[in-house]
């Protein structure tokens, strides 16, 4: 499919108060969870946004590259995920959260491959989940807090164009057997995948 990267969002998106809401920090905290648990000396981070998670992964002594088609968020590299500038397996693990709904689903699995290419060792990929969420959470006193959770796709909802995702996990044409098969078809081994009670909007994969 022919596509022509665009801005989809102004610099502003990114305000620390528009931005920065409270599933949005939880979102952050697993990013930098999921990177720093796999142990990586050096992190392509594609779409940095506001630089939350780069900073916090630099200050954990991690070297971080990031990309990004908007030159105004100042990336060291200004390119598109479906086209890397980089030479095969330059970074021992690729982080690309909240990048790839916003292209057409005909350039997932080439962004995969571009994803594959690059990547030494591990990627983190965050994808929006849509459904409805059930959760229920209790706290005796001197045990921990249960939390029983569970969420149902909008498997029969058709997802429109919005502006900036082209399409959403969980929606009409888009589930997650789906992506699963599309990520093993490029060459990767899905090594978890998991949706947290205090971030339902987001699936994360962890792949190698």
């Amino acid at each position: 499919m022919e596509y022509m990267a665009q801005l989809q969002v102004n610099k502003d998106h990114y305000s620390f108060i528009k931005y920065n809401q409270p599933d949005t920090w939880m979102n952050f905290w697993y990013q930098v969870f999921y990177v720093l648990s796999l142990k990586p000396k050096t992190v392509l981070e594609i779409g940095p946004g506001n630089k939350t998670v780069t900073e916090a992964l630099k200050k954990n002594n991690v070297q971080v590259t990031t990309i990004d088609i908007d030159s105004s968020l100042n990336p060291d590299i200004v390119a598109s995920v479906a086209e890397l500038p980089f030479q095969e397996k330059s970074f021992d693990l690729v982080l690309c959260c909240e990048v790839l709904e916003h292209l057409p689903y005909d350039l997932f699995k080439d962004s995969l491959k571009e994803i594959k290419r690059v990547c030494r060792h591990q990627a983190v990929l965050c994808l929006p989940n849509a459904g409805i969420v059930f959760s229920f959470c209790f706290k005796l006193p001197l045990i921990k807090s249960k939390n029983i959770f569970f969420k149902v796709p909008f498997f029969w909802r058709k997802h429109v164009f919005n502006g900036q995702h082209y399409w959403e996990t969980g929606k009409k044409s888009y589930s997650i057997s789906r992506i699963k098969k599309d990520i093993i078809s490029v060459g990767f081994d899905i090594i978890k995948t998991a949706v947290h009670p205090d971030d339902p909007a987001h699936y994360f994969f962890i792949l190698k």
